[in-house]
């Protein structure tokens, strides 16, 4: 039995099919009211991520867990997670983490967890992925006004990954002692701007969609009524100043699950009816 966190997410997600896909048990920690999102054979269990105690509760009995950084319950659950059966652990870290950078506010909470799971004496295996291709799904409320998506960095190609693939990854190393120890940068197998991700969303979704770029002023203020002003520098860091590099095509995906990634493409068939 496998424990995965934010099992209803896009990683988490993910992740559950990735061990469904290998005949895995899995219990998944969700939300309260969030049971009827997963797939059918998968044991739910409510957890509270931010408290400890919750989260050993939801992993007593299972062989290893997919954590998620960044939540307080998680990190104080590692030193006692042995205890409850748990053998290894698989953190969903950022790009960002390989900066080391504690003044970034949000490669510092991937930064903390990483180094909060080495401490904790488990094996363990770091996923630092690329922005997810199912980001695309933050442009629907534009898309109920019509068919001009605005957004930041329209000059910045990123490798996205599917899910999948991330979860794919991710079953492998909660389900075998290969990959103990080891740093995965994933990413999908194409670099491709916001308008070429518009333009394949346009092509499956059936509508003349088009992108325009976001001045920094513009993006920056509509952001910043969305998220902390410390998140928005961040990512501005990441993707204006170029501290991050998601553009760089990885091979993992191949490497560790012995099938190419799924393009965007794919990802865009898939989800076509949603913007529709």
């Amino acid at each position: 039995m496998i424990l995965v966190t934010g099992a209803t997410g896009n990683a988490g997600g993910g992740v559950v099919n990735g061990l469904l896909e290998l005949g895995t048990e899995v219990r998944a920690a969700v939300r309260p009211g969030s049971e009827n999102d997963l797939p059918d054979g998968v044991e739910a269990i409510e957890v509270d991520l931010n408290d400890a105690e919750s989260l050993l509760g939801a992993a007593e009995g299972t062989s290893a867990a997919f954590l998620l950084s960044g939540y307080e319950g998680i990190d104080g659950s590692l030193p006692r997670l042995a205890d409850v059966g748990v053998e290894r652990v698989v953190l969903l870290s950022s790009s960002a983490a390989p900066t080391g950078n504690l003044d970034n506010a949000v490669a510092r909470y991937h930064i903390l967890s990483e180094r909060a799971v080495r401490q904790s004496g488990l094996p363990w295996t770091f996923l630092q992925p690329n922005s997810f291709m199912s980001n695309a799904l933050r442009w629907l409320p534009q898309l109920e006004d019509g068919n001009v998506i605005r957004g930041p960095f329209g000059e910045v190609a990123v490798s996205t990954i599917h899910p999948n693939d991330l979860g794919a990854v991710a079953a492998r190393a909660l389900t075998t002692a290969d990959h103990e120890g080891k740093t995965y940068r994933l990413s999908g197998p194409e670099s491709l701007r916001p308008a070429e991700q518009v333009a394949i969303v346009a092509k499956y979704a059936g509508r003349d969609l088009s992108f325009q770029a976001q001045s920094d002023e513009v993006a920056r203020a509509e952001m910043e009524g969305q998220m902390p002003k410390e998140y928005v520098d961040a990512f501005f860091e990441f993707f204006s100043e170029g501290t991050v590099d998601e553009t760089t095509v990885h091979p993992t995906v191949q490497q560790v699950t012995g099938s190419e990634p799924r393009s965007f493409e794919q990802w865009a068939e898939e989800n076509a009816d949603a913007f529709h």
